[in-house]
């Protein structure tokens, strides 16, 4: 699936994850080693794609991305389940909650990266990228044919009007970072634009976040007197493959392929977006959602749910190979997951305190009671990558850290990079994390009162309110319970709030809870969404930040890496991020899966192998007609 910028759509939308120009003839050709050259010598850079460091897996001439199939068909519908509720269809705002999706009619002048090269775009709204050595502007040469599905022409105005209805009415910190680093957009003429950019500041993020800005209708907004901030189910055409076909509330999206979609012929576009029709089902709670997928309603599922993968994929259509149950290669670090501690609350700022609620969670016997063994216990930010911190700080990595002064607690450069506790799996009370946890407590101020519970010497309880969505319910639930319930044997009044969806987003989006379980990004380069989301400036109100982080040693941490003018330096400068993230203590980190688990009616085929770095199944899996009729003759499918 493709990946969009999470400074741009709502962070529920972000459909994970990575990475995001196709040359026409007579063009110049930027090879890595051509722009290296260009770098040195000063010169004018224009390319067909983009990366930092000039690098291009994929020459100009590229035909399609290796690992699709070019000749994938087109038809068939995909299907697959989302659970909760929406009523919106626009994800660019906090109003609301958008339905599944409702970005997908929308490009930008670079496509989203190939799944197999992180960090590098190449052209799709834009056929060339022109930017001097010191990318200290860039301007994007746009395709001319490109339409948007009310067949009028996308123009540069487009795309200047759509960056700057971003920063007036999109998401504030959003708004916030760009302001400060790309004072203005230019319209050259009618397929050609400039944006300039602040001198000074790091040149990462600047080209590639330009040329991933969701490109919309001037003439649209202007007529309808939409605007980006409200909730709506109303939506503006777009220039992507897919335009919305119906919208039931609550119950159900619809999208299809546009037949005269102006892009088909693009080696970006080759061999993907092979579904006439994407459908999503909305449910209540994954109970109905995974009958229906019994049923045959939905066709397609992502499961996440140790319990349903161990025992519930016994049912007669997977006996007899109808339904495929596949655990698929993951090449990107697993998303750091976890119980989130709110640093807004004065009650969390003491890291005694976190480290103490931590020692409630027991991995070994959830993984082994709850998990049926499925899972590995994640430790890092960017787990199981060279860019993992290991040991203790050394050379280059020390050096780095010990530059930065007063900012480093001391400690950090001698101590081992921080890793999870290990707890008994015999039990889920481990009596000696919780003799370790309530001692924590004491020294911090919250002895245990005659009635067992902590207070403060002003006589508060410590009270904690872990919020909780009704719609993750199942092992979920079961774990984060039988995490209360330690916190609660330590003497804390830990209160679950169980609250239906529209609840749980409103709530989350106020930052009204102690604890919640929720995500940050993994990270595998430099770029300046590490701000958005670990940074100090924006802490306050990032809806990416849900901990509310806010560390002079993070943020020194993140310019060091942004200011890497080369590989190493930056890997250096990311090693020491998460090393630091994790000394820092803002959240319990949890499980992880290093695969997909999959299941899918035997209607859908996939490219062997997958990419490393996305599973891809609405984006370049394709239909299989001969196996869909065979599944309806069967009586599998209707």
């Amino acid at each position: 699936m493709s990946r969009r910028s999470a400074g741009v759509t709502a962070r529920a939308f972000d459909l994970p994850k990575s990475l995001r120009l196709t040359l026409l003839s007579g063009l110049l050709i930027c090879g890595a080693a051509w722009a290296a050259r260009a770098q040195d010598d000063g010169e004018m850079i224009v390319s067909h794609g983009y990366s930092f460091y000039g690098d291009l897996k994929y020459p100009a001439d590229f035909a399609h991305y290796d690992y699709v199939n070019p000749d994938a068909p087109k038809g068939g519908e995909i299907s697959f389940a989302r659970l909760g509720t929406f009523d919106s269809m626009n994800p660019y705002t906090i109003k609301g909650r958008a339905g599944t999706l409702s970005w997908i009619p929308y490009e930008s002048l670079l496509a989203d990266g190939p799944a197999d090269a992180y960090g590098e775009a190449y052209g799709l709204l834009a056929e060339s990228v022109e930017y001097p050595a010191d990318k200290s502007w860039v301007i994007f040469h746009m395709r001319p044919e490109a339409r948007f599905s009310d067949g009028s022409p996308v123009t540069a105005h487009d795309v200047v009007f759509s960056h700057n209805l971003l920063l007036e009415q999109g998401l504030p910190s959003y708004a916030a970072a760009v302001k400060k680093r790309i004072p203005e957009a230019e319209v050259i003429d009618d397929h050609t634009v400039k944006f300039y950019f602040t001198e000074g500041i790091s040149r990462r993020s600047l080209i590639d976040q330009v040329g991933g800005v969701p490109v919309w209708s001037q003439k649209w907004y202007e007529e309808s007197g939409a605007r980006l901030d409200e909730s709506r189910l109303e939506t503006s055409p777009g220039s992507g493959p897919y335009m919305v076909d119906t919208v039931d509330v609550n119950n159900r999206i619809t999208y299809k392929r546009n037949p005269d979609y102006w892009g088909w012929d693009l080696p970006v576009n080759q061999g993907r977006h092979n579904f006439d029709t994407i459908r999503i089902e909305y449910f209540a709670d994954d109970a109905p959602a995974f009958e229906a997928f019994k049923a045959g309603e939905v066709t397609f599922r992502t499961e996440g749910d140790s319990k349903k993968w161990a025992s519930n994929y016994d049912f007669p259509k997977v006996e007899k190979g109808q339904v495929i149950k596949a655990d698929l290669p993951d090449g990107t670090p697993p998303t750091p997951s976890g119980f989130v501690f709110n640093l807004r609350r004065e009650i969390m700022q003491d890291k005694r305190v976190r480290e103490a609620l931590a020692l409630g969670y027991n991995f070994e016997w959830t993984n082994e009671s709850l998990q049926y063994g499925l899972f590995r216990q994640r430790a890092s930010f960017t787990q199981d990558t060279p860019l993992m911190a290991t040991g203790v700080p050394e050379g280059d990595e020390l050096a780095l850290l010990e530059s930065l002064g007063d900012v480093v607690p001391a400690e950090m450069l001698t101590a081992e990079a921080r890793m999870p506790h290990s707890s008994s799996p015999d039990r889920l009370n481990d009596r000696r994390n919780l003799r370790q946890a309530m001692k924590l407590l004491d020294e911090a101020g919250w002895p245990v009162g005659d009635d067992g519970k902590r207070y403060n010497a002003d006589g508060e309880p410590l009270t904690i309110i872990f919020l909780f969505n009704t719609a993750a319910e199942g092992t979920l639930g079961s774990v984060i319970e039988s995490y209360v319930k330690n916190l609660v044997a330590m003497g804390v009044d830990a209160q679950l709030e169980k609250v239906d969806p529209s609840q749980y987003t409103l709530r989350e989006r106020e930052f009204d809870y102690d604890m919640i379980y929720d995500s940050y990004s993994s990270f595998l380069g430099a770029g300046t969404g590490l701000m958005q989301r670990f940074g100090s400036s924006e802490a306050a109100f990032s809806t990416f930040n849900p901990a509310g982080l806010a560390s002079p040693m993070i943020d020194a941490i993140i310019d060091a890496a942004l200011f890497a003018d080369n590989k190493t330096d930056e890997d250096t400068a990311l090693r020491a991020l998460d090393r630091a993230l994790r000394h820092e203590f803002f959240m319990v980190p949890l499980w992880y899966n290093p695969s997909y688990w999959v299941a899918y009616y035997d209607e859908y085929e996939y490219p062997d192998p997958l990419p490393p770095l996305d599973l891809g199944y609405l984006d370049f899996w394709w239909f299989n007609a001969e196996k869909a009729e065979t599944l309806k003759a069967e009586g599998a499918l209707r």
